[in-house]
């Protein structure tokens, strides 16, 4: 056991500042996936970095209850690319435990990615959906219009994010969506940003939104949007070299990486993991840690909040199917 940072006169017990987080996700984007042996710039073979997101995160022994996927997830809106996308997430995320959770970005094609991720009849309709991640909600809104790399919501979008969100849900709202509602720092960023925002922030203004994710500029950064913080996961596939001239830009095959969303009581806390891990110098398992915390007289207080059973309710995709899967009555003919 590591003695490290151990005190040699009785230690006076002390209970740590927060409590161990409600929830657990990881927030990965813009995977830009190709059919198999594909390369982006003649070069970046983005299913093998996520394969080795995956490896990694099964050797961790992690547990996460939902893994979110902000848009992007294939590079043209392919079939074989989505299919190869659940060849290496959906095995991996049962062995996990995790749910998965996909969100449209610009370069997904709707109908493709309804009936290849989620089994359904192709729509151009926008992918909307809610899920009930043991007690905290987490709502996907398609930013993404048709035949163009900027972002919009359109008024029945918002319409129907405010009828969800009339009802607040017990451990909050977590907002996933491609195209952040941020500034852009790089120049041409505003040409593909999301449109009318002020029409957004309406509707999450005093809401149960805790924390919105986001991806779609291809390198981690954070900020605020009508007092909710955002957080902008990197792409797993290729980033922007933000030390090129400012406001310029210059992709690379480095920096990629994803988050970690730990979801405590009183706040949103997003930690960047760079993909290409460096030499690694020293390491204290988990039950050492534990031990140097007894040595010390510090406990760690459990959750706050116990995690509610996943209730699973009616969205737009599953109304829209009924819809088209209902019988068709026939008026009575006349005697």
């Amino acid at each position: 056991m590591s003695s490290r940072g151990a005190s040699h006169s009785r230690p006076i017990p002390r209970t740590a500042e927060h409590a161990r987080p409600d929830h657990f996700l990881l927030h990965l984007s813009d995977t830009h996936l190709l059919p198999a042996g594909g390369k982006l710039y003649d070069s970046v073979a983005p299913e093998r970095t996520l394969s080795r997101i995956f490896a990694d995160l099964e050797a961790s022994g992690t547990h996460p209850e939902a893994i979110v996927f902000t848009g992007d997830l294939a590079d043209h809106g392919d079939a074989d690319a989505y299919r190869l996308l659940r060849g290496i997430v959906e095995p991996a995320a049962a062995r996990l435990g995790a749910e998965v959770i996909w969100c449209m970005g610009n370069h997904d094609d709707r109908r493709t990615f309804r009936r290849e991720l989620f089994g359904q009849l192709g729509s151009t309709r926008p992918v909307d959906r809610v899920y009930d991640v043991n007690g905290l909600r987490v709502i996907t809104l398609d930013t993404s219009v048709p035949g163009e790399h900027w972002g919009a919501l359109s008024g029945a979008q918002l319409d129907w994010l405010a009828e969800e969100l009339a009802t607040r849900a017990p451990h909050g709202t977590v907002l996933a969506m491609h195209h952040p509602p941020l500034p852009c720092i790089q120049d041409l960023a505003v040409l593909v940003e999301l449109r009318d925002q002020a029409e957004l922030r309406e509707v999450v203004e005093g809401s149960d939104i805790r924390a919105i994710l986001a991806g779609h500029v291809h390198f981690s950064t954070s900020g605020t949007f009508a007092g909710v913080p955002v957080s902008v996961a990197s792409a797993t596939c290729y980033t922007q070299d933000l030390t090129t001239e400012a406001r310029g830009t210059r992709p690379q095959d480095g920096a990629q990486s994803y988050n970690l969303v730990h979801v405590f009581d009183e706040m949103v806390l997003n930690s960047v993991v760079p993909i290409t891990a460096g030499r690694t110098l020293s390491t204290t398992s988990a039950a050492d840690s534990a031990a140097v915390l007894a040595a010390h007289g510090v406990t760690v207080p459990a959750r706050r909040n116990e995690p509610l059973e996943a209730v699973r309710r009616p969205d737009r995709i599953d109304r829209e199917l009924e819809a088209m899967t209902s019988p068709i009555t026939l008026p009575r003919r006349s005697e």
